[in-house]
Order: structure tokens, then sequence, then C-alpha cells
């Protein structure tokens, strides 16, 4: 872990850095003392040790593997990812897959359904511009309505049936998505691409062993259905799922052919809690995602006031902030704009103009509310990339 850090002169006038910022031009000028707080940091090291590790694991069960880009929402991340071996990148929502195909992110797949004329509009010009763009169904209405949009344009759209082996999307497994597989490949202008089957409610269960049992059962309808497709002469080239608290257990069943995990590569408290196959602490990624703050007010010698509050944190999980480096530091929420520190039990003396990084509650809805990760490797900055997918949910 990073260690605390205190406030120093900089070597640089504000408006410099804020030129250097604008051009990116930040490699071996700028340290994490130069950025402006509350910064969203990404330590390199951390996220290249993620990320090898993950395509690696991959790799070695002849596994895909399409990272999703909802949980960092930024084309270089994405575009990193397929370097290191990715076979492209999954999106929530159709905007953010226009956002990674302009900056040529390639081998996307849209895993919430297109709904509605103008989304199907999009998802015709996104599929022009990147033709092995693959998107789910799970109603036949819209199976018919991409069809005859897609005979429109002349073009021929990859689809993906998505089971409802979860509590959100999806069509019924076994015979209802048989029904559905059969009018896709009944259609001339689309081209069935496999099945997806993703099992949100076992990412997040706490205990290695319960957590493979949720996964486990929740996929068997997922592996039944690929059989009765086959079964029926209909080739299912791909079943993808999966999810960082899954990876390694989801990878390990016979039929799956494609992970999907997100927040490995960032890492978050939510991830840390629901242990590991071997302890009550999930250790198989690092933490290469923090928010860098600065203590503002200091109004008493056992509490002081940071500037990061619930616009610098998410606040769907029922935890706080945990600090990084320095240890009896006890967050809570300020406000919108503030923090508040319980210094009592500090393993340093905390003083005004300090700087103090925090880990965060879920990196998901965290990284949405910025719009740089500012990328270190140790002190220095050695890029900052947009998260120019923020705020794209519709």
């Amino acid at each position: 872990m990073a260690a605390r850090l205190t406030s120093k002169k900089r070597g640089y006038r504000w408006v410099e850095i804020e030129k250097m910022l604008a051009r990116g031009e930040v490699r071996g000028k700028l340290t994490r003392d130069d950025l402006p707080t509350p910064a969203l940091l990404l330590d390199l090291d951390a996220f290249s040790f993620n990320v090898a590790k993950m395509v690696r694991h991959c790799k070695d069960r002849h596994l895909a593997l399409r990272p999703h880009g909802k949980s960092h929402k930024c084309p270089e991340i994405a575009k990193a990812l397929v370097r290191a071996g990715a076979a492209g990148a999954c999106t929530a929502k159709i905007s953010e897959a226009e956002v990674f195909a302009a900056d040529g992110v390639p081998g996307l797949l849209v895993t919430t359904a297109v709904i509605g004329k103008h989304k199907i509009e999009r998802a015709v010009r996104l599929a022009k511009r990147s033709p092995d763009t693959m998107f789910v169904v799970d109603d036949a209405h819209n199976v018919r309505d991409l069809n005859d949009a897609a005979r429109a344009a002349r073009i021929t759209l990859n689809v993906v049936v998505d089971l409802h082996v979860g509590k959100k999307t999806g069509i019924q497994p076994c015979l209802p998505a048989l029904g559905l597989v059969r009018l896709v490949t009944s259609l001339p202008n689309l081209r069935f691409a496999g099945i997806q089957a993703y099992a949100g409610q076992a990412s997040h269960v706490v205990g290695f062993a319960e957590r493979k049992k949720v996964s486990r059962e929740a996929l068997r309808p997922a592996l039944e259905t690929r059989w009765l497709f086959e079964k029926n002469g209909i080739q299912c080239p791909m079943l993808t799922g999966a999810s960082t608290g899954t990876y390694n257990i989801d990878s390990g069943i016979q039929g799956i052919t494609e992970l999907q995990p997100g927040s490995f590569i960032f890492m978050d408290i939510d991830y840390n809690r629901i242990g590991s196959r071997n302890g009550a602490v999930y250790t198989d990624f690092r933490n290469s995602l923090s928010v860098l703050t600065t203590v503002v007010s200091k109004p008493s010698i056992a509490l002081a006031i940071i500037d990061a509050g619930y616009k610098a944190f998410a606040t769907d999980r029922p935890f706080v902030p945990e600090a990084k480096g320095i240890e009896g530091v006890v967050y809570s929420w300020g406000g919108d704009e503030h923090g508040r520190l319980d210094l009592t039990k500090s393993s340093a003396e905390v003083n005004l103009g300090d700087r103090l990084e925090f880990i965060v509650p879920h990196c998901d809805p965290s990284v949405n509310l910025y719009d740089r990760i500012y990328c270190l490797r140790g002190d220095n900055v050695e890029a900052v990339w947009t998260i120019a997918a923020r705020g794209m949910s519709q």
C-alpha cells in the first residue's frame, strides 16, 4: 500500500498543470502531488498485474475474455485489455458501445437489448461501422424489428440470445429460448452468435463455497439450453457470462466459452469482502483504483474534513471508503462535497493540507463520477485517460 501523502511545494504553477493535463503531456512531469483533488487514481502496477492474471487464467483454460466496459467506461482501458489478449469488450448500453467503437475498440457485445425504433437505428449504424458488434435479444418482437432494420440497411446483425439465469434480463432457458433462436436463425438478416448467461446474483455471494454453489446452480439451465440448441441442429459457438467474483468458478464449467468480468481490473471494498478460495478476504486481484483527497479543515485533534463526499464515491453500498496506507482512520459521510475523518485511532498525524487516498466502496458507479483517471506508477503520473463513456447510460 502507498504511504500517506502530505502536501509539498509544487514545481509548477496551476496554469501550467492545467495545460499539461489538457494536452495529456504528463509523463515525466507531474506527480500525484500536482493533481487537483478529489482525483480518481489508477495504480498501473496493480492494474497490469490484474490484467495479466485474468488473461493468463483464460488462456490456460482456452476461454475467450471479453471484459465488461461498464466498470471503466474508458476506451484507453478497453484497448489496453485487447492488446493484452481480450477478444473485445462488453458494454451495458449502446451508448457505451458507440463511444468505444468510435475509438477503435473491436469485438463489442452490447449486453442489454436495444429496444425501440431509435435505439435500433443506432444499432444498425453501429454495426455498419463495426460489423463484428453483437447485440443481445430476449424477445421475438424485438428480433423481428432488428431483422427488418437490418434488411432495410442491407446488413446482417450478430445477435446473442440472453438467458434469464439471474435477476434481470433474458428469456427463460430451454424451450422458450429454443423457440427464440429458431426465429433468429429463420430470418435472413440476423446471424446467431451464441448465448449470454450472466448470473449477477452469484458475483458477490460471501464465501467461496457458497458462491460456487449459487453460480453453478444458476448456470445449469444455460448449459442445458446450449445442449438443446445443438441437439436441434443449431450450433452455438459462444456461451458467455461470469463475473469477477465467479471467474475461477465458471471457467471450470464445461460448455462456458467466454468470461465477461469487469471489476477485476480495479477491485473495491465490496469485492474485497466476499472471500477467496483460501480466506475471508478476496485477494485474487489487487486494489488498483483509489480516490486522492485533501484535508481541507481540522476542527479538532480527532476530526479532519476532506474534500470528498457523496460526489466523490458511490454510495450504493452499506459501507464507506477505506483509507489506504494509514491505519485507524474512520471515514463517515459529510455531505455532497465532504467526508469526515475520525482520527481517534489514527496511526499517524493528519494535518491541514495532507493528502490521503481511499479505496472506493463500489468501483463502477464511482468511476462514473469522474471525467479523468490519472494513471500512476509509484508517485509519478504516466498518463491521463478520459472516461469518455461517463454518463452514457442511454
